[in-house]
C-alpha cells in the first residue's frame, strides 16, 4: 500500500488497482433512483458529475505533464477537491460564484450547465471547460477569463468571479455582492439568485475570511440578512473529522447557519449542497457549508499521508456507481481513460495558441482611460441636472440649492457635492461607520435624508469590510462611495484595495469591474487628536498600485470637480479611485489672514460644471509675483503653506509658481515639467514622509522630463506622528518652507 503520492503515476495507478478491485452487485438500481437508500442523488446525475471530477483530475495531469517540459506555467492543485462538482451540481448556472484556487471540478459542472452555443452534447461543454482550463494553464490570450494574465477559475457567461487576491481576500466582495442583490436583482442576476464562495481552511484564518463571516453575521443579527452560502473545503489535518480545529471556529460564527459533509462523498456532498443552498434561496440567509477534503496533488514537497489516498473522492464516486450496479469497473476505468485522452487533446491544441507578447496587450485590461467619454459625462450629468432633473435636484436639496448658499469650506462643497450625485446618479451608494450620522467629520451628514436609507446607511468600522461591500456593489453593477474613518484605517485593507479592486479589470479582461470612489479622511495634522495612527501622513501604500487613481483636494473650488471626474470615471471606465480629503482643511476659511476668507468658493452651478471640468491627471497652477523665479511643487496642506510663502517672497520682489498636483497617481508630469523648467527653480513641499513618500515620484518626474535646474526637497521626517506639539517637530511648516525656497533662491 502506498505511504506517499509523489507523482501523477503514482495517483493514476493507484485509482486503477482500486476500481479493479470493486465487485458489482447481483441486482443494480435504475439510473432515475436514488444512488443511495436515503439520499437525493440520481444515478443519472451522480454519473454526469462522474464525468466532471474525471475531467478535473485529468486537468492536474496534464498541467503537471505541460510543466514537465516548460510549456505550463501553473498548476490546478484540484486533486482530492473534486467533491465540489457536487456544490456545483446543487446550484443554479446563474448563481454568481466566486471560487478558490481548487475548483477545476466546480468549473467543469458550470461549464457542462452553460447555453447550448457550444453544443447540446455535455461531452462537448467538458472538453470546452477543458480548453479553458488549460489556456490559463499556458498562458493563453485565449484564456476566458485572464487572457493570459494568470491562472484562474472565472468566466463571465458562465457566472464565475474570479478570485484574485491572497486566500480568503475575495469573500469580503462576496459580502458585499450579496448585500448588493438584497435590493432586489441586478441587470446580471435574477431576483433569487445566490452569491456562492469558497475557500480553503487555510483562507479561514486570513483577515479577508474573518471579516466576512463576521460581517455575514452582523447583517443576519441586524436583520438585514444575506444570500450567501460559503464553502469551506478543510483538507487540513484532521479534515476528515468534522470536530477539528476549523469546525469549531467555524461552527461558532453567529448569524450563519452550519453544516458539514464528507467532501470525498459524492451523496454526502450533494445533498448537504442542496439543503444549504435551497435554504440560503428560501430564507435569503447566509449558511456555511464545510466540507472535509483531501489534498492529493500539490506543490512539489507537500506530504500527502496513506490515510488521505484512501479518501480519494474519484474512488468513492466510483465506488457509488459500481455499487449500484450503474457501471461495472472496466466501464469505470474505461471512461478514465477516454476523458484522459480528450483531455490531453485538448493540452495540445493549447500549447499553440498564441500569448502576450508586448507590454500593451498586459496592461490593455489594467486600468482603461478614456478622458473625452468622462468629460463627456460630467456635462451629461450637468445638462440633466440643470434641465430635465432640475426639479428633483431641487427637492433634493430641501428648496435651497448650494449654490445659493455663499462661499462654503472643503467639507460642505464635499457634502454638496455627495448630494448632487445621489440626484444624478441612482446607482450611487454611499456608507462607512457612521455615515447616516456624518461620518467621523460630518461631511455625510444629511445625506441619508436626501438619499434614502438604501442608499446612504452604516456599515461594520472594519475596513476590510467597508472595501468588500463596495467591491460587491461595484461587481453588480452600482457605483458606491464608501468612507474610512482614518489614512491607517486604508492600511489595514491594503490588500482589498491592490489585490481585488486594482486588480479585477486587469484579471478579467476587463468583463468584471470595481467602480469605486473610496473617501478618506487624510495626511497630518500638526495639532491632530491621537498620535500616530490617528495622524497618519503616509500613502506609500497607494503609490505602487498600477491603475489606481489618487486624487488630494486641496480647495473647495477644486473638491467638487475633482469629485465629479472620480465619480465619472468610475462610471465610464470602472475606474477604482482614491479620494484623499485633508483632515486639516475640511473647515479652513481663511487663507492669508485671519478674517479674509480666501480658502472659501462658491459652490458651482450645472450651468458651470462642463466648463469648470478638471480631468484626472491635470495640476493646478497659482501664480504670484513675476512667476520667474522659483516653481514649488505641492499638493494638500502643503498648498496652503506654500501660497502663503509664496506670498511673502512675493513682497519681497521675488515671482513664483505654486503647482498644485491635485492627482497623485497618475502624476501631471506634463504640467510639472513645463512649470519647472518655466523657472529653473523647483522646491518640492511634500507632507509625506522623505522616505517613501511623494516627493520621490516628483522627482522621477522631473529627471524622465530632463528636467535642468535646481531641485530642493522639504518633507516630513522618517518617523510616525508623535502625539501633541511634538507633530510639528515631524511635519512639514511654513518656516521649513520658507527656508527652502531661500536656499534656491540664493543660488
Amino acid at each position: 500500500m502506498l505511504n506517499r503520492v509523489t507523482t501523477p503515476q503514482n495517483l493514476d495507478e493507484r485509482f486503477r488497482d482500486a476500481v479493479s478491485a470493486l465487485r458489482p452487485p447481483e441486482s443494480g438500481r435504475a439510473p432515475g433512483d436514488a444512488i443511495r437508500e436515503g439520499g437525493t442523488l440520481t444515478g443519472t446525475r451522480a454519473r454526469e458529475i462522474f464525468d466532471a471530477q474525471l475531467t478535473a483530475r485529468h486537468l492536474d495531469l496534464a498541467a503537471r505533464w505541460l510543466r514537465s517540459f516548460n510549456e505550463g506555467f501553473h498548476i490546478t492543485g484540484s486533486a482530492g477537491h473534486e467533491g465540489n462538482a457536487a456544490v456545483a451540481a446543487a446550484l443554479r448556472a446563474d448563481d454568481p460564484a466566486l471560487l478558490h484556487h481548487r475548483s477545476a471540478a466546480f468549473y467543469c459542472v458550470r461549464s457542462a450547465q452553460r447555453p447550448d452555443d457550444v453544443g447540446g452534447d455535455p461531452v462537448r461543454r467538458l472538453e470546452e471547460a477543458a480548453r479553458d482550463v488549460l489556456r490559463g494553464v499556458v498562458a493563453s490570450v485565449r484564456d476566458p477569463i485572464t487572457g493570459g494574465r494568470d491562472k484562474l477559475f472565472g468566466h463571465a457567461d458562465l457566472h464565475l468571479v474570479p478570485a484574485i487576491s491572497t486566500p480568503g481576500g475575495h469573500l469580503p466582495r462576496a459580502v458585499g455582492l450579496a448585500r448588493a442583490l438584497t435590493g432586489g436583482g441586478t441587470a446580471t442576476w435574477p431576483d433569487d439568485a445566490i452569491v456562492v464562495a469558497s475557500f480553503g481552511d487555510a483562507g479561514a484564518a486570513r483577515p479577508g475570511a474573518s471579516a466576512a463571516l463576521h460581517a455575514a453575521g452582523w447583517h443576519e443579527r441586524s436583520g438585514r440578512p444575506l444570500p450567501l452560502l460559503l464553502i469551506c473545503e478543510d483538507d487540513g489535518p484532521g479534515g476528515a473529522e468534522e470536530d477539528n480545529w476549523t469546525a469549531a471556529a467555524l461552527r461558532g460564527r453567529p448569524g450563519l447557519r452550519y453544516s458539514f459533509a464528507d467532501g470525498c462523498d459524492l451523496t454526502a456532498a450533494y445533498d448537504a449542497a442542496v439543503e444549504a443552498a435551497e435554504f440560503v434561496r428560501r430564507e435569503r440567509r447566509p449558511a456555511l457549508l464545510h466540507l472535509s477534503t483531501v489534498h492529493l496533488l500539490g506543490q512539489a514537497g507537500d506530504p500527502e499521508s496513506g490515510a488521505d489516498l484512501d479518501r480519494d473522492p474519484l474512488i468513492g464516486t466510483a465506488r457509488l456507481l459500481v455499487g449500484a450496479g450503474l457501471l461495472g469497473p472496466d466501464d469505470v476505468i474505461t471512461r478514465y481513460d477516454e476523458v484522459g485522452w480528450q483531455v490531453r487533446k485538448a493540452a495540445e491544441e493549447v500549447l499553440g495558441e498564441p500569448k502576450l507578447v508586448s507590454v500593451g496587450e498586459v496592461v490593455a485590461s489594467l486600468a482603461p482611460r478614456r478622458p473625452l467619454r468622462v468629460a463627456h459625462a460630467v456635462a451629461e450629468v450637468a445638462d440633466r441636472a440643470a434641465g430635465p432633473g432640475a426639479a428633483a435636484r431641487q427637492r433634493m436639496f430641501g428648496g435651497r440649492l448650494p449654490e445659493e448658499a455663499g462661499p462654503m469650506t472643503l467639507a460642505q462643497t464635499l457634502n454638496a457635492t455627495l448630494t448632487d450625485a445621489l440626484a444624478a446618479t441612482p446607482g450611487l451608494r454611499i456608507f462607512g461607520p457612521g455615515a447616516t450620522r456624518g461620518g467621523r467629520h460630518g461631511v455625510t451628514t444629511g445625506l441619508r435624508e436626501r438619499g434614502g436609507e438604501d442608499r446612504v446607511f452604516d456599515s461594520l468600522p472594519d475596513p476590510t469590510t467597508i472595501l468588500g461591500l463596495a467591491l460587491g456593489a461595484g461587481t453588480a453593477g452600482l457605483l458606491p462611495v464608501p468612507e474610512l474613518d482614518s489614512l491607517a484605517d486604508l492600511h489595514d485593507a491594503t490588500v482589498q484595495l491592490r489585490g481585488e479592486a486594482a486588480t479585477m479589470s486587469f484579471l478579467s479582461t476587463g468583463a468584471y469591474r470595481n467602480p469605486m470612489v473610496l473617501r478618506v479622511p487624510a495626511l497630518a495634522q500638526p495639532f491632530g487628536p491621537g498620535g500616530h495612527l490617528a495622524n497618519d501622513n503616509s500613502v506609500a501604500a497607494l503609490r505602487d498600485v498600477p491603475g489606481l487613481v489618487v486624487a488630494v483636494p486641496a480647495r473647495p473650488e477644486d473638491a467638487a470637480p475633482m469629485l465629479r471626474s472620480c465619480l465619472a470615471a468610475a462610471e465610464v471606465d470602472g475606474t477604482v479611485c482614491v479620494f484623499l480629503e485633508p483632515v486639516a482643511l475640511y473647515q479652513t476659511r481663511d487663507l492669508y489672514q485671519q478674517g479674509d476668507s480666501e480658502w472659501l468658493a462658491p459652490y458651482p452651478a450645472p450651468e458651470t460644471w462642463a466648463g469648470a471640468h478638471v480631468p484626472i491627471g491635470r495640476a493646478r497652477i497659482y501664480g504670484l509675483g513675476t512667476t520667474q523665479d522659483l516653481t514649488i511643487v505641492t499638493y494638500g496642506n502643503g498648498v496652503r503653506m506654500s501660497l502663503r510663502v509664496a506670498a511673502q517672497l512675493a513682497a519681497e520682489g521675488y515671482g513664483s509658481r505654486v503647482v498644485d498636483l491635485r492627482w497623485l497617481n497618475p502624476l501631471p508630469a506634463a504640467d510639472l515639467v513645463r512649470e519647472a523648467s518655466a523657472t529653473g527653480r523647483v522646491l518640492i513641499v511634500d507632507e509625506t514622509r522623505r522616505s517613501g513618500g511623494v516627493g520621490e515620484g516628483v522627482l522621477a518626474a522631473l529627471v524622465d522630463g530632463a528636467f535642468v535646474g535646481s531641485v530642493r526637497r522639504v518633507a516630513a521626517a522618517d518617523a510616525p506622528v508623535p502625539l501633541g506639539p511634538a507633530a510639528q517637530l515631524v511635519l512639514v511648516g511654513e518656516d521649513a518652507i520658507t527656508q527652502g525656497a531661500q536656499a534656491l533662491l540664493a543660488r
